[in-house]
C-alpha cells in the first residue's frame, strides 16, 4: 500500500461500442459516446489513481462530479480519461479529470470522492432493505 499524495494519476480507456452510446443509456437518441458512459470512465480513472493506495478495508465512493461533455465521439473510436488527485482534505479527495478521443479533448470534470470503511458503507446501504436502523447525521431512523 502506498501513500495518498496530490499528483497521483489514474487512467482508463475503452472503445466506443453500442453499450456506451447515448441511445443505449437513454440520455439521447444518437449513436455516439454518451455522457453517462463518460462519467463512468472518468470516475474509473479516479478509482485507478487510488489503486493499492488505501489501507485494507477502505475504499472510495463518488460524491460529486461536475462534467462538461465537449465533443461527440462515434462508434469504434477509442476514448481515454485521465484523473489527477489535486486535493486531500481528510476523507475528501478532489480530482481534475480530462477525456479525449482519437481526435480531440471530449470532456473535463472536477470529481469529489470520499474514503469510506467498505464494510460499514455496505452495511449502511443494506440496512435500507433489511428494515433496520439507518443513522443520518447523528440521528437514527427506523426503516
Amino acid at each position: 500500500m502506498g501513500e495518498l499524495t496530490s499528483g497521483l494519476v489514474g487512467e482508463r480507456e475503452l472503445v466506443v461500442t453500442e453499450e456506451y452510446t447515448a441511445a443505449h443509456w437513454g440520455s439521447g437518441l444518437v449513436p455516439v459516446f454518451g455522457t453517462p458512459a463518460l462519467v463512468g470512465l472518468m470516475e474509473g480513472a479516479a478509482v485507478q489513481a487510488l489503486a493499492s493506495r488505501l489501507p485494507a478495508g477502505q475504499t472510495s465512493v463518488g460524491g460529486r462530479i461536475d462534467v462538461r461533455h465537449l465533443a461527440a465521439t462515434p462508434l469504434g473510436m477509442r476514448v481515454r480519461a485521465r484523473a489527477e488527485l489535486v486535493e486531500i482534505a481528510g476523507r475528501r479527495l478532489m480530482f481534475q479529470v480530462q477525456a479525449w478521443d482519437e481526435v480531440e479533448q471530449i470532456g473535463e470534470a472536477t470529481h469529489e470522492r470520499f474514503i469510506v470503511v467498505e464494510e460499514r458503507f455496505i452495511a449502511k446501504a443494506s440496512a435500507k432493505t433489511a428494515g433496520g436502523e439507518v443513522r443520518v447525521r447523528g440521528s437514527s431512523t427506523a426503516l
